[in-house]
């Protein structure tokens, strides 16, 4: 597996000054059309945004939490929350930009989150919730060594913060990988 030096990627943690730039890229990645130029997207079940600049920022200020920044010389392509949870941490707000989806970032930065995760907090497992019927995602993680649980929570319909439905049967279910400590 190509490591994060061999492709060339930095990481480092976000800061206020990166929220737009973050926003942007997060929505790029999920909604609307620019998301379908990648191998995955959101825009067939949602609408509207997928974040924004409060929820942005209130993951980079948080305790106990770290939105990490991946650069390819010194331009923004990917980011990713972790968030320290007791004996796991939380992986959420992933997002590769579209023109560098399908060729083996997303490999290489969810290697590197799990690997941060395990040497900053000594945590065993990391969790994950993802739309119950984004199978082809689902199935991606499964391939990395997560599981599905069958725990699901109820997507936050009305709250157009998350988007907009374009169907009535959104939950998210929970994947969860154990860690293995080096």
């Amino acid at each position: 597996m190509e490591t994060a030096a061999a492709t060339g990627l930095t990481f480092r943690d976000a800061t206020d000054s990166d929220v737009d730039a973050l926003v942007a890229l997060i929505d790029s990645a999920y909604r609307g059309d620019s998301s379908r130029i990648g191998w995955t997207t959101e825009a067939d079940i949602l609408q509207g945004q997928r974040t924004d600049a409060d929820a942005v920022l209130a993951v980079v200020k948080a305790p106990d939490s770290r939105l990490l920044i991946v650069e390819r010389d010194g331009a923004l392509v990917a980011c990713c929350q972790l968030e320290h949870r007791g004996d796991h941490a939380y992986f959420g707000m992933f997002a590769v930009s579209p023109a560098f989806q399908g060729g083996g970032l997303g490999k290489v930065i969810i290697t590197e989150a799990e690997r941060t995760v395990r040497e900053t907090w000594g945590v065993t497992e990391m969790h994950m919730t993802v739309i119950s019927v984004r199978e082809d995602l689902i199935a991606w993680y499964e391939r990395r060594g997560y599981r599905r649980t069958g725990q699901m929570t109820p997507f936050p319909y009305g709250d157009e913060r998350f988007g907009i439905p374009q169907r009535d049967d959104l939950r998210f279910e929970l994947l969860v990988k154990p860690l293995a400590q080096v």
